[in-house]
Order: structure tokens, then C-alpha cells, then sequence
């Protein structure tokens, strides 16, 4: 191995990915030794690979969130709905089909953006439980009940219906902010992503 001066800077580029390492002043630092020349190509290898998952990890990490929130929603206020919208608003079946279709179609883009919301909102809570609970439910009310009553609007309810509507998922969404907030953070780690709503550690003094 010749010897070699000034070696500042080099660039390794594997699979698209951007590698830059320092290395000291000259080669001779590193030794001329075979066992040093192959721990440092073996500390080289290692950086890469950790390089590479880490944005592999950053890129599938999203995705996995917005499937994970989607799901959650869906299923959790496909049921919750059946059952304001029919024994509460007194709409009838056909009505109540409409409604749970339409909204499971506007849940898919809606689940993420909720998810990102309700913990932006939960950072703000204190660590006792009541307020959890406050907050878990602002969050889901000042969200969700728009769109909800959007939703049955859309979907044939009127007058008294459409008021009764809002109001019951009002009521819903203030008991159901903390059981929902639970069952999102169930879901998430299912998918194997951690729960929201944490407060940064810098924040947390």
C-alpha cells in the first residue's frame, strides 16, 4: 500500500446513497498493517449499511404511520357512527349506509392528518389523567365534528336530524377522545410505531 499525503475527503456513493467520510491526516495514521487496513474497511462497510437503514427506515416510516391512523379510524367510527346515526339521529338504514360508505371514503385521507393533530394537541396535556382525558377528547371534538356533520348532511339528514346529529357526535367525541386516543396508540404499535403525543425530552422539565 503506497504511502499517501493530505488525504482530506472522500466520497463513497453505493445504491444512490451519499457517503462522506473523514479520514485523518494521511493513511500512514491509520497503520500499514493488513489488520488495520481491514478494520478500516470493515468500519467504512459498517458506516454504509447504517447510513442506508436509516433512510430506508425514515422513508417506510410514514407510510407505515398513515395506514396505521387510517385503520384505526375507520374501524373505530365506522361503529361508534352505526350506532349515533341510527339510535340517536334516528336515521334510518339506508340513510346510515350512506353515511358509514361516504365517511369511510373520507377517513382514508382524514385518518394521518387527525393523527398528526390529536398529538400535536396531547403534548400540550399535563401527566395526570384528567388532563389526558381533556385533552385526548378537544382534540377528537374540535376535529372531527365538522366533518361529521358534513357527513350526514350529505347523506340526507336534515333540521332536527342534522342538529341532533352534531350534537350526539359531540357528546361521543368528548366521551370517546380518551378510549380512541388508547385504541390509535393499540393500532400504532401493532404496526410497530410508537405512540404519539409524547412531549419532546427537552420539554419535559
Amino acid at each position: 500500500m503506497k504511502n499517501s499525503t493530505g488525504i482530506g475527503l472522500s466520497m463513497i456513493a453505493i445504491s444512490g446513497f451519499d457517503l462522506r467520510i473523514t479520514t485523518r491526516s494521511s493513511v500512514n495514521k491509520i497503520g500499514n498493517s493488513d489488520v488495520a487496513v481491514q478494520e478500516y474497511h470493515t468500519a467504512t462497510i459498517h458506516a454504509v449499511r447504517t447510513k442506508m437503514t436509516e433512510r430506508f427506515s425514515f422513508s417506510a416510516r410514514p407510510s407505515r404511520a398513515y395506514v396505521a391512523d387510517t385503520i384505526a379510524l375507520i374501524m373505530f367510527f365506522t361503529t361508534t357512527g352505526i350506532i349515533n346515526e341510527r339510535f340517536i339521529a334516528c336515521m334510518s338504514w339506508d340513510d346510515v349506509m350512506r353515511a358509514r360508505l361516504l365517511g369511510a371514503a373520507l377517513m382514508v385521507p382524514v385518518g394521518r392528518p387527525y393523527g398528526i393533530w390529536r398529538d400535536w394537541i396531547v403534548t400540550h396535556a399535563k401527566p395526570t389523567r384528567t388532563s389526558q382525558i381533556m385533552w385526548d377528547s378537544l382534540a377528537l371534538l374540535s376535529f372531527q365534528v365538522p366533518i361529521y356533520g358534513a357527513i350526514i348532511a350529505l347523506s340526507g339528514a336534515t333540521g332536527g336530524g342534522l342538529l341532533r346529529g352534531m350534537m350526539g357526535a359531540a357528546v361521543m367525541m368528548i366521551v370517546l377522545g380518551r378510549p380512541y386516543g388508547a385504541f390509535l396508540n393499540f393500532i400504532r404499535r401493532f404496526f410497530g410505531l410508537p405512540p404519539g403525543g409524547k412531549k419532546p425530552m427537552s420539554l419535559k422539565n
